[in-house]
């Protein structure tokens, strides 16, 4: 789902549920001139004041644009999706919570319009990404610290720039992390239709790593099946398979996976371990069934098995020089509208 131009030709509050498309679809030419001076404008966000259901919290609201300082960036928002992460951080249930009143959207991309005479890094026409959540994406146009921007090709698909900060990041981060994988080797994953999923299966086909798909069963299966092996899966299973005696003959002919990728928990993750090589890592990302992790006594003593967790936003601050920049600007409510 995505947020993004449309906000600017929407004047009921928009529903949460709804798609709204990119602003377009096609790539957008810089523009021939940009002014730093342009006087402050109205800007339409998606704001919540308040945590709770984003269905009742979220309101579409005026905002008056800052004006550009030395160091600031005036970024026009391209397509901003719609993750369970920015639903979890409305509802108030995830690891950082802005300061409220906040602009929802962790996610997007948006074409720099003007620039601070202090800034080097960044130009006017260039794509920029957040490089840390909570930036409030789920909104037309936004003035940014230079330091909370990072510049992406502008020659790649919208979609893809628009998503590019979070799941390919933690898809890679967890491939290489916490098992020393080699060409050849194994890896089991859940949710394998999610954007992470998909990620990972691109990733590991890169690293010549073979990966085994977990879905739960649909009256699709068969497109999906073959648009991830399109994307470069070598095997496709069902959770009902997983659990059948059959895969015993599967795992003759397949290495057993040193790592399994999580983001279901509940019984799925339960037939994870119970697949993973001696000595394997099952790394969780999510909790998609709202269901806890369950390993028996005997797979963590006889099988050796590690249970890991993994946070992207985590991974940034403990690798980032400043510890990360999270947080949220005040907002302004526009008064003239």
């Amino acid at each position: 789902m995505w947020v993004c131009g449309a906000l600017c030709r929407t004047r009921a509050p928009a529903q949460l549920g709804q798609r709204l498309l990119p602003e377009s679809r096609r790539r957008r030419p810089a523009s021939a001139s940009f002014s730093a001076s342009a006087e402050p404008s109205r800007v339409r966000a998606l704001v919540y004041e308040h945590h709770g259901d984003p269905a009742k919290v979220v309101e579409l609201k005026n905002l008056e644009l800052a004006a550009v300082g030395g160091s600031d960036v005036h970024v026009k928002m391209l397509a901003a999706p719609i993750n369970p992460s920015d639903i979890n951080m409305i509802q108030g249930n995830y690891g950082l919570l802005p300061q409220l009143p906040a602009v929802g959207g962790n996610e997007g991309v948006g074409q720099v319009v003007a620039v601070g005479s202090g800034v080097t890094g960044v130009k006017p026409g260039d794509w920029v990404i957040p490089a840390n959540p909570g930036l409030g994406t789920w909104r037309t146009e936004a003035v940014f610290g230079e330091e909370e921007l990072i510049t992406v090709p502008s020659d790649i698909p919208l979609q893809s720039a628009a998503t590019l900060g979070v799941n390919p990041c933690t898809a890679y981060r967890m491939l290489v992390d916490f098992e020393r994988l080699r060409p050849g080797d194994s890896i089991i994953q859940n949710a394998s239709n999610s954007g992470v999923g998909q990620a990972v299966i691109q990733i590991a086909a890169a690293r010549g790593l073979r990966t085994i798909n977990v879905l739960r069963d649909r009256p699709d299966l068969q497109k999906l099946t073959d648009r991830l092996k399109n994307l470069g899966a070598n095997h496709v299973v069902t959770e009902e398979e997983l659990r059948k005696p059959e895969m015993k003959s599967f795992f003759k002919d397949v290495p057993q996976p040193r790592l399994a990728l999580n983001c279901v928990g509940g019984k799925s993750s339960t037939e994870l371990l119970r697949h993973l090589a001696p000595g394997g890592t099952m790394v969780t990302y999510g909790g998609m069934a709202k269901q806890p992790v369950i390993a028996s006594v005997s797979q963590l003593i006889f099988k050796d098995l590690k249970l890991r967790g993994f946070w992207l936003s985590q991974w940034k601050k403990d690798h980032s020089p400043g510890g990360g920049n999270f947080g949220s600007r005040r907002l302004k409510d526009d008064k003239r509208a």
